[in-house]
């Protein structure tokens, strides 16, 4: 499931945890495609798949991102980018 924000963020979720991507922010470095392409697939709409990967290996990929265009939370409470 994907939102679309005022600041043009879009936020993407699982149901356990919400990933919020800021386009504005992003330098397309590709780091999140190249390590976890099943669900950060810039070839499809949308594309950040939730269900196509674990919890916790989204959020490792999530941290990963040099921009920090990309970061996640649980539902029900913060996780640390």
């Amino acid at each position: 499931m994907a939102q679309e924000q005022k600041d043009n963020s879009r936020e993407f979720t699982n149901g356990e945890i919400t990933i919020v991507w800021r386009p504005l922010r992003c330098q397309f470095s590709t780091h999140c495609v190249k390590g976890l392409r099943a669900v950060f697939d810039p070839h499809t709409e949308p594309w950040i798949n939730m269900q196509n990967g674990a919890t916790e290996e989204i959020i490792e990929q999530v941290r990963q991102c040099p921009s920090g265009a990309l970061s996640c939370f649980y539902n029900d409470q913060k996780v640390k980018r």
